[in-house]
């Protein structure tokens, strides 16, 4: 976080979030600038570019970042998220207050010019860029985007929802073998539900259950085909381990429902109740909380140096286009043009988009303009079909309610269905069903239920509840097909505020489209009489919704093997006709299927980032040496303390920089031990380079445990029991040849028995080598190959060789500036 600019208060608040996770664009570009300097004046030769840069900090850009960042655990990657929105909301609204924070109604522009709101956000944070026949909600413009207001179920693709003669058979394989898996875990939706349950829930679940064995639902697909991807809730399964759980006992017809199928109705929510010993959950899943703590840890790990952090967040900053250029391999984003001043973009720096999928489409449909297979852009839009149907039943409707339970419940329920057409093609649907009742509403009770009810813009529909009927919406999605050419995103006349072409949306339902919509609507229909039983149900609201208040908008950047011109990006995501650009979101589902594009869009964002930061291979020495640092892991290493040194208790640290450990200095020497005892005679050898001349550290050798000497500074233990080789060029304070690099320091000013052969390091910012041996009481430094010191110990209390009772250690100085070691290996001699 920059030193000038502090967190702002308004008439209400002050900023402290937006200041600790954002920076400004001008703060980001600063700390890649060499010729810039840092906030206390000291130089940053060792800025540097970013290494990838997102456009879109919401759902998937978000989480795409905070997997990235957790990826590069040799912080070798600088990252940056560019967000046209600003932070807002910390976590999804349902965590919070009844804030009244809903989605908006949706409309069009047209629209919101007659009333005047074309121009100010509605619901805080939300707009609308795009034309459309259609009404649209728009998209929320702020950190984490629409995840803080999503319904939160994430239903898993089946396999038939992603034909292999559309998507990469590779891509199938990996999201089955491990994403889908590692992406439910990252959202909460990975087991039974835990938070919904009660009397009301297990009725309704086990009345479902015998409608759909009974073939009440007729294109409902039998449970038996369907996998199950929900593990149980602890409590669950420990009660099936006793044989008494809902799946296992008799129903009203004397149906068994078997401890697999019966799960197979939960919900699959992505709200996490339960979590690791000593951890808190995050209740409903947003992207916010995950790129939260991945900016603070990147603060942290920098020691606050912009110049070191590796993820950083600038929201406000509206993309306009991207600039090209083309290069030896192909067409090269060169550049991005915000509506606050150019980014550059090194040529092999991974620029990804991840906006929503329109918004996205018209980005790549700017910077494209032209290009062979530009009209592939913008097709394959989909979106959902999506019906609501809301009944209310009398609570004698449920056979197996107990009479006497009178608490407000709610239960959440899923249907998964399948629809034939009549040339042997399928489409697919899911039900998605919520229900509430058994007690009345009141402030704390409504509440209550808002933060459990998944789909906040449904909320006011289980205010009917009473203690004497249950309300329940069934809610049918159902899928778009795909290559429809008259559903597409295209460039608008009209330009927006930024002065580029607007995007129009067509949506436009084909005679498929209609059929597998009317299936499912009779589905909903099937499972209401389900549970109304032989009463007939009392509708409260049923309706077809608009193509696009899903939110739900994907394919028009779709993902494919089979060449350029048969789709706009690779099976990793990347442009075809870009060669540094790619594509994170929904927008590269070739198909939809009828799930929350949430689980499979995490998944392959998740997928996205491996490949681009694979995971880091450890560094690993050869002829008999051992490494000491392995480019990332410092489980084995120790900074030293300092305590009753008021004004001097800072011993500065080390940070993981690019694979090497850097010293950043603090208010007195500090000392940076590797725990791992060395033999009793050894090699060392490691490399190391300054950003300054001026810049001092060393290596300190045969030191013992430097917390068991009862210093007040444990770095001193490493001065006074062991030796320093230097790295100081200038030879502070006097120049003397025994304070240059090379040679080895004594606190007592002696210089016998020591022999200096020195020779100059190589330039700042290059690394250099060591080589020190050390065999007896003899230690010999060689430095770029060449020999610098030969030392004879004469002290017999000091540099005493390592044994089983009293190990030594070898370890690293804070001193002055900026120092980096790699390559740390050790070998018995």
């Amino acid at each position: 976080m920059a030193a000038g600019l502090k967190a702002q208060t308004t008439t209400f608040s002050r900023d402290i979030l937006g200041r600790y996770i954002c920076n400004t664009l001008d703060e980001a570009l600063r700390s890649a600038n060499q010729t810039a300097s840092r906030p206390d004046g000291s130089p940053q030769n060792d800025a540097r570019p970013f290494d990838i840069i997102i456009i879109g900090g919401g759902s998937f850009g978000s989480v795409l970042a905070q997997h990235l960042f957790y990826q590069d655990k040799t912080h070798s990657h600088r990252i940056l998220v560019l967000e046209a929105g600003p932070f807002a909301l910390p976590e999804h609204v349902q965590n919070l207050a009844l804030l009244g924070l809903d989605p908006p109604g949706p409309t069009t522009i047209a629209e919101l010019r007659a009333s005047g709101q074309d121009r100010i956000p509605r619901n805080e944070v939300w707009g609308l860029p795009w034309h459309s026949d259609h009404k649209f909600p728009g998209l929320a413009y702020n950190l984490g985007g629409r995840s803080l207001f999503w319904g939160g179920w994430s239903p898993q693709l089946l396999d038939s929802e992603m034909p292999l003669d559309r998507w990469p058979a590779n891509v199938v394989y990996d999201l089955n073998r491990r994403y889908f898996r590692e992406a439910s875990e990252q959202l909460g939706a990975n087991v039974t539900n835990d938070f919904i349950f009660g009397p009301l829930h297990e009725a309704l679940r086990q009345q479902l259950f015998e409608g759909i064995a009974a073939g009440r639902v007729t294109e409902a697909i039998p449970l038996g085909q369907l996998p199950l991807h929900l593990d149980l809730a602890e409590p669950i399964a420990m009660a099936a381990g006793a044989g008494v759980a809902a799946g296992q006992a008799r129903g009203s017809v004397g149906l068994v429902a078997t401890s697999q199928d019966i799960w197979k109705l939960e919900a699959p929510l992505a709200v996490q109740t339960r979590t690791a010993p000593g951890l808190f959950p995050f209740n409903k899943f947003s992207a916010m909380p995950l790129l939260m703590k991945a900016v603070r840890a990147a603060e942290s790990e920098s020691g606050g140096d912009d110049v070191k952090k590796r993820l950083m967040v600038v929201p406000n900053c509206h993309v306009k286009r991207l600039v090209t250029a083309r290069m030896p391999g192909g067409l090269n984003v060169i550049g991005i043009e915000t509506d606050q001043g150019h980014v550059p973009v090194q040529p092999a720096a991974p620029v990804i988009i991840a906006l929503g999928t329109i918004e996205s489409a018209r980005l790549a449909l700017l910077s494209l303009q032209g290009e062979p297979n530009s009209h592939l852009v913008g097709r394959n839009l989909m979106a959902h079909l999506r019906s609501n149907l809301t009944i209310r039943i009398p609570r004698e409707a449920l056979a197996t309610l107990d009479p006497n339970v009178k608490a407000l419940q709610a239960s959440a329920l899923f249907v998964k269905g399948r629809h034939r057409h009549a040339d042997g093609t399928t489409g697919h649907f899911h039900l998605q069903i919520t229900a509430s009742g058994l007690g009345a509403l009141g402030t704390d009770s409504e509440a209550d239920l808002f933060k459990k009810v998944p789909d906040i813009d449904g909320f006011a529909a289980f205010q009917a509840a009473t203690a004497n009927h249950v309300v329940i919406t069934i809610r049918g999605i159902g899928e778009m097909e795909s290559l429809n050419p008259n559903n597409f995103v295209r460039l608008d006349a009209e330009l927006d505020e930024f002065g580029v072409p607007r995007a129009f949306v067509s949506l436009a339902p084909t005679v498929k489209d209609f059929a597998l919509w009317e299936a499912m609507d009779k589905a909903a229909e099937e499972v209401a009489n389900i549970f109304s039983g032989v009463r007939p149900y009392e509708v409260l609201a049923k309706s077809r919704e608009g193509l696009g208040t899903t939110h739900h908008e994907a394919g028009a950047l779709w993902m494919g093997d089979r060449g350029p011109g048969n789709s706009v990006t690779k099976p990793d995501g990347a442009f075809y006709e870009l060669s540094n650009a790619y594509v994170a979101g929904p927008a590269v589902f070739p198909t939809i299927g009828s799930p929350n594009p949430m689980l499979a869009g995490v998944a392959l964002g998740r997928r996205l980032a491996d490949r681009l930061v694979p995971r880091p291979t450890p560094f690993q020495p050869s002829d008999g040496f051992t490494a000491l640092f392995d480019g990332f892991t410092t489980e084995n290493w120790r900074m030293s303390t300092i305590q009753d040194q008021p004004g001097k208790d800072d011993p500065g640290r080390f940070i993981v920089v690019d694979g090497s450990l850097e010293s950043a200095p603090g208010s007195d020497i500090g000392l940076y031990w590797c725990t791992t005892p060395t033999p009793q005679d050894f090699t060392l050898q490691l490399e190391w380079r300054r950003w300054q001349d001026g810049d001092n550290s060393g290596v300190f050798l045969r030191f013992p445990d430097p917390e068991k000497q009862g210093y007040n500074n444990t770095a001193y233990v490493a001065v006074n029991f062991g030796f320093e080789v230097q790295i100081d060029e200038t030879g502070a304070p006097d120049g003397a040849d025994i304070h240059k690099t090379g040679a080895i320091y004594r606190a007592d000013g002696r210089n016998d028995n020591e022999l200096l052969t020195l020779k100059p390091a190589r330039p700042v910012g290059e690394w250099n080598e060591y080589e020190i041996r050390v065999q007896g009481q003899t230690y010999t430094v060689f430095l770029n190959g060449e020999q610098v010191c030969l030392f004879n110990n004469p002290y017999p209390d000091r540099g005493l060789p390592s044994t089983p009772s009293v190990p030594t250690f070898i370890g690293l100085q804070t001193h002055t500036g900026r120092v980096d070691f790699r390559n740390i290996r050790i070998k018995r001699i």
